[in-house]
């Protein structure tokens, strides 16, 4: 038992031995811990172990808490414990307050180079890759991506345009193998999804391609990091959000922020009226305009014409700006226009994200050359979804592009 005593004696010779536990006893003893009170105290209650309060007395001391509570024991002359003072703890930032970057390496087909070009100016985090698009003597491609053991554990896009069946075929073919070259994620940039705007399922027979090529896109492998992505802007049809299946991830963004940006700059800014030459086109976007006044316009049938109304709301005296997702004869864009300016609007002008114009149709188009809406229009602004129009158009009034650049290199960091 000298042994036992000793330590009892140590552990009160010790200026912090409030509630220390003794040594473990030997082979046969009780092994509950020994407290030995300070006897400037009663015994603590019952219903407060005295060995919770030292243990909470050591928690908050932390780490070499023990010199330092001695020495607030020393100095005070009762033989109380006085806890240290305690450093507030750092708290650790959460994982998305800081945003981070993404280095993606972007590869395009020939038609989209420029607006491949630009998305990379916007974003230093975005790298220009190229592939080698050539043919074998039968026509059928002869494919080649660059570098392609470097681009591993990396973020890949591709910038698409399926401006026509002929060259879908081949762009699918590197959609489909970059996946597989054990890249980090895999995003498709196709920013007009082209079939379906003319389809009518009216029929037993009628065959929609839009559901086609979406099953075609949602059949992406999937790369190391998972299902791909797939960006589109203004899809034409509500529903076509719903073709595609659930081994692709579709992202669909909108050019109208784009709209309202250069509707800013205008000098009548505070003028702006926004008309929907249709039911659809305002279902599509209004949400997007509503702090603009507007103007619908629908279709009505006489005889074997189709002739366009305003169903609702006024134009007159005001700087009126025809929105639609797309544009392909002009017909009903131009029927627009002359309602409006025959119901008193001061201008006319026009927007949509993808000008088609099959035929050269954007010919129809002419500029009012200030003279008044009823000779043209102020202003068509057009984006580069679709890059043959930009190069048939460019620096041809009233059209002026707006580059969809910038949103696509918002798009590559999500």
């Amino acid at each position: 038992m000298a042994t036992a005593t000793s330590a009892s004696a140590s552990a009160s010779a010790s200026p912090g031995a409030f509630g220390a536990k003794t040594p473990a006893p030997a082979r046969g003893l009780s092994t509950h811990p020994v407290l030995t009170p300070s006897p400037a105290f009663a015994r603590p209650s019952p219903r407060t172990p005295a060995c919770s309060r030292s243990r909470a007395s050591l928690h908050l001391g932390g780490l070499g808490s023990t010199s330092s509570s001695s020495a607030a024991a020393a100095g005070n002359g009762t033989g109380l414990h006085v806890p240290p003072t305690v450093a507030p703890l750092a708290v650790p930032k959460m994982a998305g307050s800081m945003k981070t970057h993404k280095n993606v390496l972007l590869f395009y087909c020939e038609e989209m180079r420029d607006l491949a070009q630009q998305v990379v100016a916007r974003n230093d985090d975005i790298e220009l890759r190229s592939i080698s698009w050539r043919t074998f003597p039968d026509g059928y491609p002869n494919l080649f991506i660059s570098n392609a053991h470097n681009i591993r554990g990396q973020h890949v896009a591709f910038l698409a345009s399926f401006s026509s069946p002929s060259v879908i075929f081949e762009q699918l073919s590197v959609i489909y193998n970059l996946p597989k070259l054990f890249i980090s994620s895999f995003t498709l940039i196709l920013p007009f999804f082209p079939t379906g705007t003319s389809e009518r399922m009216e029929d037993e027979g009628d065959v929609a391609t839009a559901f086609t090529l979406a099953r075609f896109l949602s059949n992406i492998p999937i790369s190391r990091g998972g299902p791909s992505s797939l960006v589109i802007f203004d899809i034409h049809a509500l529903q076509e959000r719903f073709y595609f299946g659930d081994s692709v991830l579709p992202c669909f963004e909108s050019g109208i922020p784009l709209l309202k940006s250069k509707l800013q700059e205008l000098p009548d800014s505070h003028n702006i009226t926004i008309a929907f030459p249709d039911d659809g086109a305002w279902k599509r976007f209004y949400k997007q305009l509503q702090h603009f006044p507007m103007v619908i316009c629908n279709k009505v049938r006489e005889g074997e014409q189709r002739i366009v109304r305003i169903k609702e709301g006024d134009p007159r005296g005001r700087h009126v700006v025809i929105v639609d997702d797309l544009v392909q004869s002009g017909s009903t864009l131009i029927e627009c226009q002359k309602v409006l300016a025959a119901h008193g609007a001061a201008k006319v002008s026009a927007y949509v994200t993808h000008g088609i114009f099959p035929n050269s149709s954007w010919e129809k188009f002419q500029h009012d050359n200030g003279e008044g809406p009823e000779h043209g229009l102020s202003h068509f602004w057009l984006t580069d979804s679709c890059p043959l129009t930009v190069k048939a158009v460019k620096g041809r009034r009233p059209f002026e592009i707006l580059s969809l650049a910038g949103p696509i290199a918002s798009a590559l960091q999500i």
